[in-house]
């Protein structure tokens, strides 16, 4: 992909008022924007922490790095920018030497530069195949799952990563579709899904294609395997009074987060069976959000990728 496509596409960052106060970037902070994509948040966090304030930026997606690099090349080596998935933060902060930080932020959802760029196959509105790889160095592909995987498979994949209430109806569309023929972009796939879930079935808030795009991409990408882990990492490499900050986008992802956040902020108990009582452990966390944040009225009007989105915040003790 050329920098002058890059160029031309624009990224609200969600929640960034919200994120900036919660994080209250600094100088002389240090801080992690885990999932940097086209860099809008780590943009305003290094302004908040100028002039001596760091921010290591992580992200899988070479593109969205390249868009991050050159948006944040004003701030110079202050902006250190590092091609890794967050699942291996622990290897990451060794290999990189990075320093116990004041704030972690974690935005889990897609970036403009996946949704609105056709080819890498992200979207059902835009035309395009069927990829939806964040790492395109790896070798799984959308495509791959739709056109191999049995029709159960298929069903079970739909309902368990995207919770589609319409899992089976959907999966033996696509086998019967792809008998005809492979089923090989995003436009093939979407059609599908409208066909099977018949107008009779009632009016959808959302895109009948939605839950399975969604399922495909978490699939192929395994964006919910090693998250817990990940956050756990996360606090341990804050200093103490160190926030993070974490935003998901689907329930799936949010139910983690919660969960993980929630057992990090409570005091272990020894199981009530137990021979020899274990030593309890303390609270890492403290939670600051009971419930989480969401965008104003006014920030989902201006940005609709934003409805879905919830901030949960903790600071270490």
């Amino acid at each position: 992909m050329s920098p002058g496509r890059l160029e031309t596409i624009q990224h609200d960052p969600v929640l960034l008022k919200e994120v900036l106060n919660w994080l209250r970037p600094r100088s002389g902070g240090r801080y992690l924007d885990a999932t940097v994509g086209l860099g809008g948040h780590a943009e305003e966090i290094l302004r908040g922490s100028s002039p001596d304030g760091l921010l290591y930026g992580l992200d899988w997606d070479r593109d969205a790095l390249g868009r991050a690099r050159s948006r944040l090349h004003a701030f110079g080596k202050r902006a250190i920018l590092i091609h890794g998935n967050f699942k291996g933060l622990e290897e990451i902060k060794e290999k990189h030497r990075i320093p116990d930080l004041d704030g972690i932020l974690f935005d889990l959802g897609l970036s403009a530069l996946q949704l609105e760029v056709g080819e890498r196959g992200f979207s059902f509105s835009r035309e395009g195949p069927l990829d939806m790889r964040m790492d395109q160095h790896s070798d799984l592909k959308a495509a791959d799952l739709v056109n191999c995987l049995s029709e159960k498979e298929l069903a079970d994949l739909l309902w368990r990563f995207g919770e589609e209430r319409w899992a089976k109806r959907i999966a033996r569309r696509i086998v019967e579709a792809r008998k005809r023929e492979e089923i090989a972009s995003t436009r093939q796939l979407a059609e599908i899904c409208v066909r099977a879930i018949a107008p009779q079935y009632g009016t959808h808030r959302i895109h009948p294609a939605t839950r399975t795009f969604q399922a495909l991409r978490i699939a192929v990408n395994r964006e919910l395997e090693g998250l817990e882990e990940a956050i756990q990492t996360g606090v341990d490499l804050l200093r103490p009074e160190g926030r993070v900050a974490i935003i998901s986008y689907h329930s799936l992802e949010d139910r983690i987060v919660k969960r993980t956040l929630l057992s990090l902020s409570k005091r272990g108990e020894p199981p009530s069976d137990a021979l020899v009582p274990a030593s309890p452990k303390e609270p890492k966390v403290l939670l600051l959000t009971k419930k989480p944040v969401v965008p104003t009225g006014q920030e989902v009007e201006a940005n609709p990728r934003s409805r879905s989105a919830k901030l949960r915040v903790a600071e270490r003790i």
